[in-house]
């Protein structure tokens, strides 16, 4: 009778050799090191695109106003003067611009001498010219939307 001798040269794999795992390890890390940026980069583009959107509201009611009362909004160019004389106009709170560098806190400055906003200075969330009705971010890099 002949009996069978184990083959030694044969060992089997219960699991994953280190460099297969350094590989898999390697590709996502690029992967993630590609996708990273622009997922975060996200929240900084909705706060853009929200604060062109809530201009764009704003600017729409300002013109509204003036079409129904023949005069611009915040003529006395008080406190919450803009504010208050769009509230039929914008349903919900006066909008807040929330981009970097604003106090988020939907306050106008206003200009009332005719020659237009100013530059913008970051004290207030917008800035609005009573004369002619121009308003914009008061905020530098976001003020020519």
């Amino acid at each position: 009778m002949q009996t069978q001798v184990p083959n030694r040269n044969r060992v089997r794999r219960a699991g994953f050799s280190l460099i297969e795992i350094v590989v898999v390890v390697l590709l996502i890390g690029i992967i993630a090191a590609t996708a990273a940026p622009k997922m975060f980069d996200t929240a900084a583009a909705a706060k853009t695109n929200s604060a062109r959107q809530s201009l764009a509201v704003v600017r729409d009611a300002v013109e509204l106003y003036k079409a129904q009362n023949g005069a611009f909004p915040g003529a006395t160019a008080t406190g919450t003067a803009l504010a208050t004389d769009l509230t039929a106009f914008v349903k919900g709170p006066f909008p807040k611009v929330q981009v970097p560098g604003a106090p988020n806190n939907g306050s106008v400055k206003y200009e009332t001498n005719g020659g237009g906003v100013g530059a913008p200075d970051g004290l207030t969330d917008w800035l609005y010219d009573t004369s002619d009705g121009t308003l914009i971010i008061n905020v530098t890099g976001y003020h020519t939307y």
